[in-house]
Order: C-alpha cells, then sequence, then structure tokens
C-alpha cells in the first residue's frame, strides 16, 4: 500500500492555487528568499528562475518544492509564516490557521492523530525558547546592511563572512542588481549561522579590521523591535 504525502506536503498542494495568487506579486523576491534557505537544487534554483511570467515562476517553486518532499516542504512553511513575508504579502497570514488545522488533523501522517496536541506544543515551546534567545537577524535589517555595502562585498564576504569563493562567484552571476548580490550573500551567512545568526553576531562582524562599515551604515543591527 503506497504511502500518504506528509501533512506539510498535502497542506502546500490543498493551497497551491491560493499561494501562487499571493506570491505572484513578486516571484522574484520569493525565489530569492527560498534560495537563502537552501530550499532548491541548484538545477531546480536556475530551472525556476528562468521562467518569465510571475505565476509560472511561483509554480514551478512550489511544484520543486513540493517534489523534494516533507522537509522541504516544511522550509517553505517556514518561511511562509517569516514576518518579512507576513509584511509583504498580508494575504498570507492565511496559512498560520491552515496550517494548524492541518497538522493538528494529523492528516497523511496517521502517527500524528495520537499525539497532535504534543507535536503543536513542542512547536510553541520551541517558538518561546526562540523569543526568550538573542534576537535573530531580520530579513529587512540584511537589506538595509546590503544597502550600505559597496565594492568591497566579496572581501567581506571572505574575510568577514567566511563565504566560500565559490558561492560569492554563484551569487555574482545569478543577481546583476549589486544590491540583490549583497542581499544574497547576507542571506547566505544567517542560512549557515543558524541560531548563531544574531543581529550582534552580524554588527560584531561588520565592525572589525580592516573591512569594517561606518558605525552609522549598521547600526539597525542594534535596533530592537
Amino acid at each position: 500500500m503506497a504511502e500518504e504525502p506528509a501533512a506539510e506536503v498535502q497542506l502546500l498542494r490543498s493551497q497551491k492555487v491560493k499561494l501562487i495568487e499571493i506570491l505572484s506579486a513578486d516571484a522574484d523576491f520569493v525565489l530569492q528568499h527560498a534560495d537563502s534557505r537552501c530550499l532548491l537544487s541548484a538545477h531546480g534554483y536556475q530551472q525556476v528562475k528562468a521562467c518569465r511570467v510571475p505565476s509560472e515562476k511561483v509554480t514551478d517553486l512550489l511544484d520543486h518544492i513540493i517534489q523534494r518532499g516533507p522537509e522541504a516542504a516544511r522550509g517553505l512553511l517556514e518561511l511562509l509564516n517569516d514576518q518579512d513575508l507576513q509584511d509583504t504579502f498580508p494575504m498570507l497570514r492565511f496559512i498560520k490557521d491552515v496550517q494548524v488545522n492541518t497538522l493538528s488533523s494529523g492528516k497523511g501522517e496517521p502517527s500524528q492523530k495520537r499525539k497532535p496536541a504534543s507535536d503543536l506544543q513542542e512547536t510553541i515551546t520551541s517558538k518561546k525558547i526562540c523569543n526568550k534567545g538573542p534576537s535573530l537577524v531580520k530579513e529587512r535589517q540584511l537589506m538595509m546592511v546590503a544597502r550600505t555595502i559597496g565594492r568591497s562585498w566579496r572581501e567581506i564576504g571572505r574575510l568577514a563572512l567566511d563565504v566560500p569563493s565559490v558561492k560569492l562567484e554563484q551569487i555574482e552571476e545569478d543577481n546583476p542588481v549589486h544590491v540583490e548580490r549583497v542581499f544574497a550573500m547576507l542571506c547566505f551567512w544567517r542560512t549557515r549561522q543558524r541560531e548563531k545568526a544574531t543581529a550582534a553576531h552580524l554588527h560584531s562582524l561588520l565592525s572589525q579590521n580592516d573591512w569594517a562599515l561606518p558605525p552609522e551604515s549598521i547600526d539597525s543591527l542594534l535596533e530592537t523591535d
């Protein structure tokens, strides 16, 4: 008997039409954020990027992530719940309620029917722990910093952020606009750092040695909500 798809995959499939309608407003924005979280393969990224029509680009993006399985689907759901995307696409707020209802019902994963409450509690607890810890750098902060970094961005990437030269070359090739290159580099750093990717940590890295940025250009990293 064939195994049913995971709940996260089923959720994306069931809301696919609505997500395409919402995310098509800025398909490139969504693609760059998805790539910064390593939700696509290198080939998949190039395939999606090649699409010229926004709705087709979002469709291919969703299809690619769904095909990659539950882990990628979970990553996309986390991205869709990210505050930056919620602010950019206000209509995305529906996904939180749909996600809770779908995952709590355990559709597609029989084991979740036996303990949906504990699974949801674990998610809530994780969010509380995250909120109590140091503030992770937000994407809007990364974009503000990206606008202040000039031609020395590669040097900063290699020496301050420890981004491999090969990755920097890929970022430069994929992003013709300078600010988008720097933003992609910062997003890559954040993805690799995971829980260490705090605003304070990034501020410290960008304040040291010969590549130190002017204090006023990175003060936004020290601001709290």
